[in-house]
C-alpha cells in the first residue's frame, strides 16, 4: 500500500536529519538508505530530495561539503549542531503527534518520555 504524500512529505526533515546524524550521505545514498531502511516505504526521487536538502542547509540545520569517493566528487552532507538541537524538537514533535493520533484511532498508547 503506497503512504499518502502528505504524510510522507511533514516527515522528511525528521528522516533526513536522523539519518545524517548517523553518518555524512551524498544524495543518491540517502534516498538508497531511507528506501532500504523503511522496506521501500520512503522512496524519493531526486527532485523531491534535494529541494528539502537545500531548505535544511538554508536553515543551518546541515551543510554540505565535496568529497572524492568511488573516484567521482560528490556533495556530501552533515548535520550541525542547530540541526542536532532541531532533530531532538522534530523527533519530540513526532512522539506528541504520533501518541495523539494513535489515542484518536484507538490503535495502542505509549506513554509520551
Amino acid at each position: 500500500m503506497a503512504i499518502n504524500k502528505g504524510l510522507i512529505g511533514g516527515s522528511t526533515p525528521l528522516l533526513l536529519l536522523s539519518l545524517l546524524e548517523s553518518q555524512d550521505c551524498y544524495g543518491y545514498e540517502i534516498i538508497k538508505i531511507l528506501e532500504e531502511r523503511s522496506d521501500n516505504t520512503f522512496s524519493f526521487k531526486e527532485g523531491t530530495l534535494y529541494p528539502v536538502l537545500h531548505k535544511l542547509e538554508n536553515e543551518g540545520y546541515i551543510r554540505s561539503y565535496y568529497k572524492e569517493s568511488d573516484g567521482r566528487k560528490r556533495r556530501y552532507y552533515t548535520i550541525t549542531k542547530k540541526g542536532v538541537k532541531q532533530l531532538a524538537e522534530e523527533k519530540a514533535q513526532w512522539e506528541r503527534f504520533s501518541f495523539a493520533v494513535n489515542k484518536v484511532i484507538g490503535g495502542e498508547v505509549n506513554a509520551i518520555a
